[in-house]
């Protein structure tokens, strides 16, 4: 990596540099067919090709069972904030937990298609805390429980999976999918924004249990139907054809280097090495509680607003990118996504101590 920085920014974000080469020896001419993926028809065996062999990598890496369906769908997790309720809850009910900013978003946009009963709120704790399972109050006659697994601006990430009592359970992977193993029987449905973890900024993976399908509000746009973007195997329209693409690549990668167990020991790895400087500073202030921490997102803060920007400041010119906290929290917020070497959480942590050592009266 010597001619690339380390970037940290949450998404879009870091792609594994051997998939980048690979994308860019086949820019112009894709397996001899004289055309860029770009260029070629949705319709075209060629991309069919491509489709269908990033649909198998994705389910063999993640143990997809064969009631569920894989769909890659356009419009972010934004789009599935009124998805979900649109297709699932039918003017009934559902139950959320809010844990973040975008947790909080989904829940406010399914209040326009049913009643939401709030399972967890925690804007009291400036979302710094998971709830255990008995700090949850799922409404059991919920349509589904929704939750986010991961919390990009918050720095925070559930550690189990929460139990419903039959309930259906929803989930927003998108700062997390094929970081670790997940036992997708377990979810009536997964989705995540690719742009963080598996692709570029443009495509978002639907992993569905097939018997929730065909629920759909009578109101809820085609685009939106996961009854007929499964008929239609993802291509009612023309879909993201370059991001689906690019995941095949990642997860061609990604499964040369030890699938997602070899993913999760390396996201241990790699957070723990900042996790490290932070629980042994005297200058820096995590903003997660230790028992709710992200292995994807470390938010931390000096407290003081100009050293913070000194942080960011002296760490760009490191060639450690993106490390600025978002808008809603401030401070510094390093994303350690699959695809950031161990150099990488390294070359930040040695930073991070020397900055210390400076700056810390």
């Amino acid at each position: 990596m010597a001619d690339r920085a380390y970037n940290f920014a949450a998404g879009p974000a870091i792609m594994p540099e051997p998939v980048l080469r690979k994308a860019q020896s086949e820019l112009l001419n894709w397996h001899g067919c004289g055309m860029s993926v770009m260029e070629m028809s949705h319709r075209g065996s060629q991309f069919a090709e491509i489709l269908a062999s990033a649909k198998e990598s994705f389910k063999r890496l993640l143990n997809v069972p064969d009631t569920h369906e894989v769909l890659f769908l356009q419009g972010g997790a934004t789009a599935q904030f009124a998805a979900v309720p649109l297709n699932l809850m039918d003017g009934g009910s559902a139950s959320y937990a809010v844990t973040g900013n975008f947790s909080g978003i989904a829940a406010k946009e399914a209040e326009k298609y049913g009643r939401v009963s709030v399972a967890y709120e925690g804007r009291g704790n400036n979302y710094t805390h998971i709830p255990a399972q008995d700090e949850l109050n799922i409404a059991p006659e919920s349509a589904y429980f929704h939750y986010c697994a991961n919390n990009t601006i918050f720095g925070t990430a559930w550690d189990y999976v929460p139990e419903t009592g039959g309930v259906p359970l929803v989930c927003d992977m998108s700062s997390e999918i094929m970081s670790h193993p997940v036992d997708v029987s377990k979810y009536a449905l997964i989705y995540a924004g690719a742009q963080k973890n598996i692709a570029p900024a443009g495509l978002t993976v639907v992993i569905i249990d097939r018997s929730i399908a065909g629920r759909e509000s009578a109101a809820a746009p085609q685009i939106m139907s996961y009854r007929k973007m499964i008929d239609k195997d993802s291509m009612l329209n023309t879909p993201p054809c370059w991001c689906i693409y690019m995941l095949g690549l990642v997860l061609e990668w990604l499964e040369s280097q030890g699938g997602v167990a070899e993913m999760d020991r390396r996201r241990r790895e790699r957070s723990a090495l900042v996790y490290d400087v932070l629980d042994n500073s005297r200058l820096y202030r995590p903003h997660a509680e230790s028992g709710s921490r992200s292995m994807m997102n470390v938010t931390f803060r000096t407290g003081d607003e100009e050293l913070d920007a000194q942080f960011v400041k002296g760490a760009a010119a490191r060639g450690l990118l993106n490390v600025k906290g978002h808008r809603l929290t401030g401070g510094m917020r390093a994303s350690l996504y699959n695809a950031m070497p161990l150099e990488g959480a390294r070359a930040l942590a040695d930073y991070m101590k020397e900055f210390e050592v400076k700056h810390h009266v």
